[in-house]
C-alpha cells in the first residue's frame, strides 16, 4: 500500500482514462432515472501539479500540459466530445494549469443530486484527504476499506444502474487476477451493471492473457481499449494504458474511434511509435 498516485496525476493515461469516464457518464445522464457511480481505488481526488510529488515525475508535462496545449487546434468532434472533461478543468484553474482532477472529481462533475457516488480508499493519508475534498457533496461517501471488499459490500446497489471503476495500483502482478475474481463475483450480483478496467500496459504476455480469461467470463458486452505511447520493449516500461468496459454504452465505441486516433499522435513518444485498438472481447447480447 505504498502508491501514492500524486506522483503520477495528470500523465497520458489519465488524460485518457478520465476522458472515457467522462463519455461513459455523460451517455448515463441521458436518462432521467438515478444511476450509482463506485470508484475503487479513488486516491484523494484531486491533485496539485505544483506539488514536490508531481513535480519530481513531471508525468503531467506529457500528459494534461501536452493536452490541453494542442486541444485548441484538434478537430471539432475531438474537442465536443472532450469537453465535459475540459470544462471541469477549466473551472477547477483560473488561467494557468495547476489543479488536475482524478476520477472521484470528474464523477462528481457530472452527476446530479439524484446519482450517488461511491468512492473507495485503503490507504490512511490519501483517504483523509478525500474525505476533506468531498465532505461538501451530500451524494457523495467516503469509505476507508480494501476495494475487492467494497465491492462485495456494496454490490448490488439500490438504483439499477451503475458504474463501477476499478483502476487499482498494480504494485504486485497479482493485480491482474485480483480484478478478475471481483469482476467475478461482482457480476453475480450485478450483472446489468458498467464495469470500467483499467490497467498498465507493460508485460504484453500479462495482458494478453488477461484479455484472454476475460473473453471466456459470461459477460454482456466486452470491450479491450488500448491507447501505446511506444512500441514493445522491456518488460517494465509503461508503453500504454488500457481500459476493458463491460456492458459499454452503445455509442461509446464510435466515439473513442474519433478519440484515439488524435490522442495516440498526440502523447507518442516519436512520431510513428504509438498505436490504438479497440477488441471486442464477447459480443453485444441480441
Amino acid at each position: 500500500m505504498n502508491y501514492r498516485h500524486a506522483y503520477h496525476a495528470g500523465n497520458f493515461a489519465d488524460v485518457v482514462k478520465h476522458i472515457t469516464l467522462a463519455r461513459v457518464l455523460t451517455y448515463f445522464m441521458r436518462k432521467d432515472t438515478p444511476f450509482f457511480v463506485m470508484d475503487t481505488h479513488a486516491g484523494i481526488g484531486r491533485y496539485d501539479l505544483k506539488s514536490v510529488e508531481a513535480q519530481k515525475t513531471k508525468e503531467a508535462e506529457t500528459g494534461i500540459e501536452r493536452f490541453m496545449d494542442a486541444l485548441p487546434d484538434a478537430p471539432k468532434e475531438v474537442r465536443e466530445l472532450c469537453e465535459p472533461f475540459t470544462k471541469l478543468l477549466n473551472e477547477m484553474n483560473e488561467g494557468k494549469l495547476q489543479y488536475y482532477p482524478g476520477s472521484p472529481m470528474v464523477a462528481q462533475s457530472l452527476i446530479r443530486r439524484s446519482d450517488r457516488l461511491s468512492l473507495v480508499e485503503l490507504h490512511p493519508e490519501d483517504f483523509a484527504a478525500l474525505t476533506e475534498n468531498f465532505n461538501w457533496a451530500k451524494n457523495t461517501k467516503t469509505h476507508h476499506l480494501d476495494a475487492w471488499q467494497a465491492m462485495k459490500a456494496q454490490l448490488p446497489p439500490n438504483e439499477k444502474r451503475g458504474v463501477v471503476l476499478v483502476d487499482p495500483p498494480f504494485e504486485d502482478r497479482d493485480e491482474f487476477n485480483a480484478i478478475l475474481r471481483a469482476l467475478y463475483e461482482a457480476q453475480k450480483r450485478f450483472s446489468k451493471g458498467t464495469y470500467m478496467l483499467w490497467y498498465p500496459i507493460k508485460d504484453l504476455r500479462m495482458v494478453a492473457s488477461f484479455s484472454k480469461v476475460l473473453s471466456g467470463m459470461k459477460l454482456g458486452q466486452t470491450l479491450d481499449v488500448r491507447l501505446m505511447i511506444d512500441r514493445p520493449g522491456p518488460q517494465d516500461k509503461f508503453i500504454g494504458t488500457g481500459m476493458v468496459i463491460v456492458n459499454p454504452p452503445y455509442v461509446l465505441e464510435k466515439e473513442l474511434k474519433v478519440l484515439l486516433p488524435w490522442l495516440v499522435k498526440l502523447f507518442e513518444i516519436v512520431p510513428g511509435s504509438g498505436s490504438h485498438s479497440i477488441y471486442e472481447l464477447v459480443g453485444e447480447q441480441k
